[in-house]
């Protein structure tokens, strides 16, 4: 079964107040194993990008000028996801703002109906226990050290969501 690991980073936290997707990550797995293939691009979002979103994301508004609109990117983004489920951490904050996007250039929204949440998953097995990316990373002993060097990034976001997701669903296979 082909899965889509997905993340994106945003300038801010409501695209309904304006702020747009900045960088989009995705990692294909087949079977529960990643396969290689990615899909990743900035995004220009037409904005200056807040201090806080590039103190988390490292992203600033000089490094996104020249990179290619939604409008532009959305094509390969959607060929590459296909009809595959989605694997997302926070799946309704992703997926809001894709929805936004796709919006915007008069494409299909895409159905929350196909996300795995990750978020809910280690909620429902380990109630009362921090959820997030870097909590659950700790959580199973998934090096975080590019993460704490570079900070967020939809790419490296889904490579540790990746190997998170292989634990929540029943561990890694020898």
């Amino acid at each position: 079964m082909r899965e889509i690991v997905l993340d994106t980073e945003t300038t801010g936290l409501d695209p309904a107040q304006g702020h747009r997707i900045i960088e989009i990550g995705c990692l294909e797995l087949s079977n529960g194993t990643p396969t290689g293939a990615r899909y990743h691009t900035y995004l220009n979002p037409e904005r200056d990008v807040p201090e806080e979103s590039r103190r988390i994301t490292n992203l600033s508004t000089e490094f996104l000028i020249d990179k290619p609109l939604f409008a532009d990117a959305v094509d390969g983004f959607l060929d590459f996801i296909a009809d595959s489920q989605l694997v997302i951490h926070n799946a309704e904050f992703d997926l809001k703002f894709l929805n936004s996007e796709l919006a915007r250039v008069a494409k299909p929204k895409l159905d929350p109906d196909r996300a795995i949440d990750t978020v809910l998953i280690a909620r429902r097995k380990f109630p009362g226990s921090p959820a997030s990316l870097d909590a659950l990373c700790k959580r199973f002993n998934i090096e975080l050290d590019e993460r704490k060097a570079k900070g967020h990034g939809a790419l490296l976001d889904v490579e540790l969501l990746a190997q998170v997701y292989l634990e929540l669903s029943g561990g890694r296979q020898a």
